[in-house]
Formats: C-alpha cells, sequence, structure tokens
C-alpha cells in the first residue's frame, strides 16, 4: 500500500472555516476572514492541540518569547478576543474556544483530522507535544499493514522532527513565492496599546516619524499623514483601504510605551491581497528611538526588495541620542501643530518650547516651531512681520542642527518665498526639501504655490497633482488643485474640483472661499455670494472671507454692502490683524485706484501673505496699467 505523506498545502478544517498555513490565511466558506498575525498564531497553536488545554504561559512563550517588555494579560486576552470575533464566537457560549478559568483556551469544534499532522506550525519554547485520542485514531486507521505499522510508530516517535521539517518547507515555500511589486505604501495609525487617552500623542507620534522616515526613500510612495489618520480605528478591509489610496502595502502594528521604554510592532502587508509579508516587534530606551524608528523603516525597504543609496542609509541612521522629556514634549508640540487652529497652533509653540528647554540642540523642535510661525502668519493670526522671521530663525537653527531636515528647508522655502520676494532661494530650497523627502506633501504644496505664482501653470498642477496623489484625504490640497486651475484662468474645472472638495466636507470654508473666488472670475456673482457666505459661516467670521464678500458686492455693482464690509474690516483691526490687501482689494473692485494703492502699498510694508500673488492673479487687472501698480511689481523683485 502506498503511505499519503503529509502535505502542507493542504488546509485545516473545522466547521465552516479553514486555515492555510501555507498562505497565512484563515477563510470562511472560501472567503477570506481577516485575522491578525497573533491571533491567527494562537488559532495555529489551539489547532494544533485539539481538545487539550493551551496554557496561557505556554501562549506567552510562543507568541513572546524571551519578552519581558509586554503586557502578557493584556496581549493574550487582545489576541483571544479578535480570535472570537473572527471565528464569530462567544466566552460565553462557545462553539470554538473555550476559556478555561485561571489555565488557558481549549479548541472544542471537530477539527479535520487529516489535516492535523499536515500542520506546518514551527514549534517554539518548551511546550511538549502530546498525542491526543483524534491523533491515535488517525494512526489507527493508516496501519493497514505492517509497512504502514511502521512508517505510523516512526512518525509518531519524530512529530517534532517532522513539523521542523515541513516548516522549513513552508518557509522556503513563502520565500520563494513571487513577492508582489510595491511601489507605494500606507502607514496606518499605530495602535495605543497603553489604552491610555493621554498617550495617543505618542501612538500618533510614532506613526507621523515612521512615515517621515518611509518617506525619505525615493523608491517609494508613501500616503501622507493626514490621510492616514483618516484610518484611525477604521473598520475597513486592507483592500478596500489600498483601493482607496491607490497603494501596493500597508503598514499596521503597535506601540508600547513604559516609562522611558517604548516597543514598536510592525506588520507589513500586500494591501490587495490582505497577504501578510512580514512582522517584527523593536524595543529600546526612549533616548534611542530615533534609532528605533530608522531601524523599522530600513527593514520595511529590504522586505519590499528597495535598495537603498548611501544617502537614504544614511538619512535612516541617526547617531544622536534624545533627551526622553524633549522627544516627548515634541511629539506633543506636533499632535497640536497637525490641528491648525490658532489656539492649537500656540499651545504647539509651547510644547516645541519646552523641547528646547530641555534639549537646545534638538533639531526638530526648531523645524516645529519654523513651521508653526509659517502657518500663523500666512492664515493672517499674526501680523507676518511678527510671525515669519520667528518662523525663519527656527527654520535656520534646525538646519544648522541638521541639514537633512527637508520640513527645515520646506519652512525657510516658505518664509523665502512668501516674505522675503527671495525667488532664486525660494526655488532652491523647495528643491532641496523635495530631494531629501520626495513623499513630503507640504513641500509639494507649497512649491506649487511658488510655480503658479511665477506663471509656470502647468507645473504648478504637476506639483499640486503629486501632493494629492501623496495626501488624497488632504482637504486643503483638494481644495488648492481648484486653485490651480483658477489662477491658470480653467475656471470650469476649478469648479468642478472645488465641488468635490466640499463633497468630503461640506463645512470647509476654505473650498467655499475658492468656490466663490472661482464663480466670481465667471461673472456668477449670485453663486459667488452664496459660497462667501457658506464660508464665513463655517469659519466663524474668518477676515478673509468677510473680505472676500467685500469685493464680490463691490464687483456685482452693490456699493452699499461693500461699503458696509470696508467698515466692519476696519473696526475689526482694532482688535486682531486685518491684512490691508484685503481691505486694498474692495477699494479696487469698487474702483478707488488711489485707495486700492494705497492699501496695497501698506500691504507691502506688512509684506502681508497674498502679495506674492500680485503679478499674475486676475483680482488686480483693473491696475496693471497704473505706473504706481508696476512700480510695486518692480520693488517686489518679480523675475521676468
Amino acid at each position: 500500500m502506498e503511505v499519503t505523506r503529509p502535505n502542507a498545502r493542504t488546509p485545516v478544517r473545522f466547521g465552516v472555516f479553514e486555515v492555510d498555513l501555507l498562505a497565512g490565511e484563515l477563510r470562511r466558506n472560501g472567503s477570506k476572514v481577516k485575522l491578525q498575525e497573533q491571533p491567527f498564531q494562537l488559532l495555529v497553536m489551539l489547532l494544533e492541540h485539539p481538545g487539550e488545554v493551551v496554557t496561557r504561559e505556554e501562549i506567552q512563550q510562543k507568541l513572546w518569547p524571551s519578552d519581558t517588555f509586554v503586557d502578557f494579560e493584556h496581549s493574550i486576552n487582545a489576541a483571544v478576543k479578535r480570535l472570537r470575533e473572527a471565528l464569530d464566537d462567544s466566552a460565553d457560549n462557545p462553539r470554538f474556544v473555550e476559556t478555561l478559568h485561571r489555565r488557558g483556551y481549549r479548541f472544542i469544534a471537530p477539527v479535520d483530522v487529516g489535516a492535523i499532522h499536515e500542520l506546518p506550525l514551527p514549534i517554539t519554547g518548551p511546550r511538549a507535544i502530546h498525542e491526543s485520542p483524534l491523533r491515535r485514531r488517525w494512526v489507527v486507521a493508516v496501519a493497514g499493514g505492517v509497512v504502514v505499522a511502521v512508517v505510523a510508530v516512526l512518525f509518531a516517535l519524530n512529530v517534532a522532527g517532522l513539523r521542523k521539517r515541513l516548516a522549513a518547507i513552508v518557509v522556503g515555500a513563502q520565500h520563494a513565492a513571487p513577492l508582489p511589486k510595491i511601489e507605494s505604501i500606507a502607514v496606518l495609525p499605530l495602535e495605543n496599546l497603553s489604552h491610555d487617552p493621554e498617550q495617543e500623542y505618542f501612538a500618533d507620534g510614532m506613526t507621523d516619524a515612521l512615515i517621515t522616515n518611509l518617506g525619505k526613500i525615493r523608491a517609494l510612495r508613501v500616503i501622507s499623514r493626514t490621510t492616514a489618520m483618516h484610518f484611525k480605528g477604521t473598520k475597513k478591509t486592507l483592500p478596500e483601504i489600498a483601493r482607496e489610496l491607490n497603494v501596493d502595502a500597508v503598514v499596521e502594528g503597535s506601540v508600547l510605551r513604559s516609562g522611558n521604554r517604548v516597543r514598536v510592532t510592525a506588520n507589513l502587508l500586500h494591501a490587495p491581497t490582505d497577504r501578510h509579508l512580514w512582522a517584527n516587534s523593536y524595543e529600546s530606551e526612549l533616548r534611542d528611538v530615533l534609532v528605533l524608528q530608522g531601524e523599522v523603516a530600513r527593514a520595511i525597504a529590504e522586505e519590499v526588495r528597495i535598495k537603498l543609496t548611501p544617502e537614504e542609509q544614511a538619512r535612516l541612521t541617526p547617531t544622536r541620542p534624545v533627551n526622553p522629556e524633549a522627544f516627548e514634549a515634541y511629539l506633543r508640540g506636533r499632535y497640536f501643530w497637525n490641528r491648525r487652529t490658532e489656539e492649537a497652533l500656540k499651545k504647539g509653540i509651547e510644547f516645541f518650547g519646552q523641547a528646547l528647554e530641555k534639549d537646545p540642540a534638538y533639531a526638530l523642535a526648531y523645524a516645529g516651531l519654523a513651521d508653526s510661525y509659517c502657518v500663523l502668519g500666512d492664515y493672517s493670526f499674526l501680523p507676518p512681520k511678527e510671525a515669519i522671521p520667528r518662523a525663519k530663525a527656527g527654520a535656520t537653527k534646525a538646519l544648522e542642527l541638521d541639514e537633512t531636515s527637508a520640513e527645515a528647508h520646506t519652512s525657510l522655502a516658505f518664509v523665502k518665498h512668501r516674505y522675503e520676494w527671495d525667488w532664486l532661494g525660494a526655488e532652491r530650497e523647495f528643491k532641496r526639501a523635495i530631494e531629501l523627502n520626495p513623499n513630503y506633501a507640504t513641500a509639494h504644496h507649497w512649491y506649487s504655490d511658488y510655480l503658479e505664482q511665477m506663471g509656470r501653470h502647468d507645473e504648478a498642477i504637476t506639483e499640486i497633482k503629486r501632493a494629492q496623489q501623496l495626501d488624497p484625504l488632504s482637504l486643503i490640497i483638494n481644495a488648492v488643485v481648484g486653485r490651480r486651475f483658477r489662477s491658470a484662468r480653467r475656471y470650469d474645472e476649478a469648479v468642478e474640483q472645488l465641488r468635490k472638495t466640499l463633497e468630503m466636507d461640506p463645512n470647509f470654508a476654505v473650498a467655499h472661499w475658492l468656490l466663490g473666488d472661482a464663480y466670481e472670475q465667471k461673472g456668477k456673482y449670485e453663486s459667488a455670494i452664496a459660497e462667501y457666505q457658506k464660508g464665513r459661516s463655517a469659519s466663524g467670521g474668518s477676515v478673509y472671507l468677510v473680505a472676500a464678500l467685500g469685493h464680490v458686492y463691490a464687483a456685482a455693482g452693490n456699493r452699499r454692502e461693500a461699503l458696509k464690509i470696508l467698515g466692519e474690516l476696519k473696526e475689526l483691526s482694532k482688535r486682531t490683524y486685518v491684512s490691508p490687501l484685503s481691505i486694498g482689494s474692495i477699494y479696487n473692485a469698487l474702483g478707488d485706484k488711489d485707495q486700492a494703492l494705497e492699501w496695497l502699498e501698506k500691504a507691502y510694508q506688512d509684506r502681508a501673505a497674498g502679495m506674492t500673488d500680485l503679478k499674475l492673479d486676475p483680482m488686480p487687472d483693473p491696475l496693471r496699467s497704473d505706473p504706481r501698480f508696476q512700480n510695486l511689481l518692480r520693488r517686489m523683485n518679480f523675475p521676468p
């Protein structure tokens, strides 16, 4: 009789489920069930010993060998919970996984016995291999002759050795299988294993750092943080996320901080098929966290078979330790910076300052200050003359300490472009930032602003679309795509794009403002007024939307309403900063050139945000033939 040898490709079946170890998948009626790595390993461990108790100690030794850092009680409970959710099982009325109080767990459902011995599970830890009654029945069933009996006895005596050989076969088969081509990747928000809401900033910060480090690899397209954070706590499947973001792979994982130690666990999955490719855990002292972050990024690059250049290797190998208290303050600062409100930006500046008190040579904290003051000045939360020099000081100091900071180069480029009007210097800094981190969406976004104002519209649209690819769910980037069409005077395309942006968030004030502007340029004043009013309401009365309303009322011939808003802005300027450019634009629409040019001169002295639009923007077209306006442009040193 011919002996049927165990086949590593045969699935293990129970109920409507089957486990395919070669693919690392759990299926229900042939359809894949999403199950994370550790719950999957737990299931395999239980299936290896059906009807027997698997203790919590054995689970700990198998899933977290020689690890003193993991909160085992929580981690085991979480793995069991996720396994039950995947199996649609209940702890109170179990069909598959039974809990034995203070002892462990037992798989209680009937299992396809013939597949048990075909389970190619690598054995680690001290667990002895016991022969269950089911296995004994399998041996008896096979023993149909003397040769078969001998084979069965030898098999029973050497189960562990056979399993090891089968495991080697499976590992070899997995590595031999063609690796999917991976050119784009998304890092989903890392799970905060402490489950302390006060530590969310830490998990978010570690996610941000991993995205930043992977972004330094030119051969990868890495989805930006803003978009990644939309999937925090999502119930969408990986294939759904992959389709939405148009990526080949996803990194998911967790962060656990305990005192001054931190542990990061990362899993790499082929997103369209949900195929698990790689997993590993990294642990370090908090002072060495930058090294840890670089190690994770390098490991992912190696797994997707990307050859790093020497420059990329160097950028991912920081040697300077970080002060733990400074690092914590920096992460809190970035947490608030990402909210982009006036209050949050100023709170972020406080934390960046605290980081620098603890570590005066901390380049990232200086870059954080620079970014914060850039936004405060650009949004007119502070007068540009107050905000932008501080931004430049932060960016310059950051680059003295770390010339490879893409964020600092981007902030310095912003200063040179929007405040100093150093056009060549600005482009040089933007290009350097993109060279250092090709996946930094903000650099592409702000560089597209520069290109637009230089009249290089095709290049500007290319850059903003690159930013959109990197950050597809960013409201501001999607809105700016519409602005680029408007500045190229492609108004219908601008309207279409801005309507799409408002479908993402009907209360996004900037999109209402830009859509109103596009309608105004088309001469559709009623539609423009409606959009400006929606934006004013959504923003809580933002100055730039009040000014936009004044301008369109004047353009539409409603002089009374335009003058009313002029008075409102002048009164408001007694309490907060109001850009002279906003007031000048209304006088321009009213046909009062002298007043318009007088306020433009004040805006010139203020270095007001928006002055860089004057060369090509359609708004000041009525002033272009005036020698005073031409003189103003000459003083701004616009290139030919």
